[in-house]
Formats: C-alpha cells, sequence, structure tokens
C-alpha cells in the first residue's frame, strides 16, 4: 500500500513540476515579447499616435547646418512634421506644395516651425533632395527611421504629416497626399497660429 501511495506522490509531483515549468516558460516568453516588441496599437493609416496624444520627444540633427534640432525646445509653437524621404515618390509630390503654401506664408512667423524628417539617409543625400525638390524649410536627420518610429509603424509607408499644437499634443495627421486633406491641414495651420499662445 505504502508503495502505490508513493507512486501516486511521485506521479502528482512530477505533474505538478511540469505545470509550472510550462507556466514559467509561458511568463518567460509574454514577457520576452513585451520587451521586444512594440506593443503600441498601429491604426489603419500606420500611426501608433493618436490625435489629443503628446507628441513624442525627440532630438535630431539639421542635415544642411548640422544643428541640434529638439522636439522639446519648440513647446509652445505650432509644429509641423513632415516624414519624408528622396526615394519617396509622393513625398516628391507634396513637398514643393508644403514649400508655396506652407513654408513660404509662415516661415517668417516665430511661433510657427517646420521640420522635414528624411528617412534613414545620410546629410549628403538630404542636401541634394533638398535642391532637387526646390524646398527650403529645414530637413532633419532621422537615422534608422528612429523619429518614424515613434510615431508610426515602421513597416508603413512614408509620406505623413504630423501636426502639433502649442501645448505639444497632436492636432491632426495626415497620409499620403490627397489635395481635400492637404488643403485641411493648412486650414488647421493657419487657425492654431491665430490662436492665442498656450498659457502655462
Amino acid at each position: 500500500m505504502k508503495k502505490y501511495l508513493f507512486a501516486i506522490l511521485a506521479v502528482v509531483c512530477v505533474a505538478s513540476g511540469c505545470n509550472q515549468k510550462s507556466a514559467d516558460a509561458s511568463e518567460t516568453t509574454t514577457s520576452d515579447s513585451l520587451s521586444v516588441t512594440d506593443t503600441a496599437v498601429v491604426d489603419d493609416r500606420g500611426y501608433k499616435v493618436r490625435v489629443g496624444d503628446d507628441a513624442p520627444l525627440f532630438t535630431t540633427v539639421d542635415a544642411l547646418s548640422g544643428d541640434t534640432v529638439r522636439l522639446a525646445d519648440l513647446r509652445g509653437k505650432v509644429v509641423m512634421l513632415q516624414f519624408t524621404a528622396s526615394w519617396c515618390g509622393v513625398c516628391r509630390k507634396e513637398m514643393p506644395q508644403i514649400e508655396s503654401r506652407i513654408w513660404q506664408r509662415h516661415k517668417n512667423d516665430t511661433t510657427f516651425a517646420l521640420l522635414g524628417i528624411d528617412r534613414d539617409e545620410p546629410a549628403e543625400k538630404v542636401v541634394r533632395f533638398a535642391e532637387q525638390t526646390g524646398v527650403t524649410y529645414p530637413l532633419v536627420l532621422d537615422p534608422g527611421a528612429d523619429i518614424f518610429g515613434l510615431y508610426a509603424d515602421k513597416q508603413a509607408g512614408v509620406t505623413r504629416n504630423v501636426i502639433i499644437g502649442r501645448d505639444g499634443r497632436i492636432v491632426m495627421m495626415t497620409r499620403l497626399y490627397e489635395e481635400k486633406e492637404f488643403e485641411h491641414m493648412v486650414t488647421v495651420i493657419d487657425s492654431l497660429l491665430v490662436a492665442s499662445p498656450v498659457t502655462e
């Protein structure tokens, strides 16, 4: 009888040990996947961020001047982030419109900032890109598409704009170049610029 009970206990212990090991393995896998996988929910346009979110902060370098650019330093201004790349045909179509209809109108407004964020290309190529497209607004570098990855899935298409209000929150986001949406973006920027500054 004792031998029989011992055998049962041995089976129960082994079974318990296997279940615990299995649970531990499951927890480790989940923990590892959470640490290495981006868990942000991506919308149908590839964005991770939403209107109303605080704009993710970043530090980068101006491709032409080599100066450091920090989004945090632009707090209190209306900011437009334009994600782009020299190989992007839609970007090349949109950028002259941004230059003429937004930058040339507001470049002397000290409460407005526009940054073209070039995806994963060297400074020399970005400077040539600016010359080819005729844009004079600042183009900054994004090695590894790390800034892009703060706002959108890195596998998503590059052509997109993010408008940030004076309070540092996202007001509008666009995808691709569609005239109606572009017109609306111009109107939004104009409205934000005439609005009263944010009081802390």
